[in-house]
């Protein structure tokens, strides 16, 4: 890619991923991804050697003022704005795992795909006990959204994941895994089908895992966590201010903001500093200033705060909910990069998971880009 001069690369990353892109030419590098957890409406684009999950397939992205394009006989992709070009990326190949199907004809693309550069991602359990009853559910989630349109399976069995994972390693050169879950019950909170899930893969190749779920009610998951293999552990707060969090998501709120600094240290204890982290959406509601509190304290108990703009997914009630301006990302992601500098938690150090891959923020951009000067990203709204 050769970037824009007006824009450094942490700044084109933050503009795209708040505003979105046009594709003009969808058919090029892997499958942008619809529904679903994870980045969901999204596509792969490599940006300066970075592979970033930029919004194709939203609200925002189709009034967005960026278009991509096919540029060359080599694949490549143009990048314009209001259709003058300003950079030069590159579409991320299909992995080869995906024409692969187990014995009995399943996708493997169905029990686990590509996200980034070299990460594997499944949502082991594809449904959560509140997603159908809209009065609790999380108002942004589209858990079931790819399971209903046949776009994957309910539920991964260990041996499937085990099968996909070793395909993935030798193929494609995943380098970690990310497993997340629906949540299955108020008691473990799916802790027990990651067990699973992680002792059957790690048991198959030698591959880092992160587990993702809330809270669990016993914190001696944590330890059963890791003796399964589970090298880093994501449980994902989303929303800091109370009063959100009981808005936006209102069953999973009744685990407080309390109960989960609780559970990040007893967490932290088990897995080491920096390798538990969070998941923190700006752009619902928090304040900058919010959001910097929280994480600080997530950083001062060892826990990577991951900030990463809200984009709204089709098909949820927060459909048409704006994401946040890329200046307002700067303002939560140019400090939050400093105190994480000061706090020696650095993405590259997470053993597997949301940090290390860092493709849905550009926060680890920002982790690597001090004593830059920003350039007025309000001149180009």
């Amino acid at each position: 890619m050769t970037a824009s001069k007006a824009l450094s690369t942490e700044q084109l990353i933050n503009e795209l991923q708040t505003r979105g892109v046009r594709l003009e030419d969808a058919g090029h590098g892997a499958p942008s991804r619809r529904g679903g957890a994870g980045p969901s409406d999204h596509k792969a684009l490599s940006i300066d050697g970075r592979v970033v999950m930029i919004p194709v397939h939203t609200a925002g992205a189709d009034q967005s003022p960026y278009s991509l394009g096919t540029a060359g006989d080599d694949g490549g992709a143009a990048l314009s704005r209001e259709g003058r070009e300003i950079a030069r990326l590159a579409f991320t190949p299909t992995p080869r795992f995906y024409d692969l199907r187990t014995d009995d004809g399943v996708p493997y693309s169905h029990i686990a795909t590509l996200h980034g550069k070299d990460v594997l991602a499944t949502t082991v359990l594809q449904t959560c006990i509140r997603y159908n009853n809209r009065k609790v559910s999380c108002q942004f989630c589209a858990i079931e959204q790819s399971l209903k349109e046949g776009r994957t399976i309910a539920h991964k069995t260990p041996a499937q994941l085990a099968e996909v994972a070793r395909a993935a390693v030798a193929l494609d050169g995943v380098k970690h895994m990310v497993m997340t879950t629906g949540t299955p019950n108020l008691r473990d909170r799916g802790a027990r089908i990651l067990c699973d899930s992680a002792a059957a893969v790690t048991a198959a190749v030698d591959l880092p895992i992160q587990a993702q779920c809330e809270p669990p009610d016993d914190p001696a998951w944590f330890r059963r966590l890791r003796d399964s293999g589970v090298a880093s552990l994501g449980m994902h707060l989303e929303i800091a201010t109370p009063a959100l969090r009981e808005k936006i998501m209102p069953s999973k709120a009744s685990v407080s903001l309390a109960q989960y600094m609780d559970a990040f240290a007893e967490a932290v204890a088990v897995f080491g500093r920096g390798q538990v982290s969070t998941y923190l959406l700006a752009g619902l509601g928090d304040t900058p200033e919010t959001t910097l509190a929280l994480c600080r304290r997530l950083i001062d108990l060892g826990v990577y705060p991951f900030v990463v703009p809200f984009v709204p997914i089709s098909g949820t009630p927060l459909a048409n909910h704006p994401s946040p301006s890329s200046a307002h990302m700067a303002s939560i992601l140019e400090p939050l990069a400093a105190m994480l500098r000061d706090g020696d938690l650095r993405s590259r150090d997470i053993k597997a998971g949301c940090g290390r891959c860092g493709a849905c923020s550009s926060l680890s951009t920002f982790e690597d880009a001090s004593n830059q000067v920003p350039a007025d990203l309000e001149s180009l709204s």
